[in-house]
């Protein structure tokens, strides 16, 4: 059976923890940051877990990480 594809967008995207569970970044700290404050743009720019929900679909996007 030949290797299955990594998603590039997804590689770039995600890492997995030594645990198995999946990290992403959060979404809304391009742009439009001056009405945001300060508060929320840090915790913007901190690492978050994927949901349960979604860790099969995005696991499977990622098959060799």
């Amino acid at each position: 059976m030949p290797k299955m594809k990594t998603n590039s967008g997804a590689k770039k995207r995600f890492k997995k923890t030594g645990s198995g569970k999946i990290k992403r970044k959060k979404a809304y700290k391009r742009h439009i940051l001056t009405k945001k404050t300060s508060k929320r743009k840090n915790n913007l720019g901190k690492t978050t877990l994927v949901d349960k929900s979604d860790q099969k679909s995005v696991e499977r996007l990622i098959p060799y990480s």
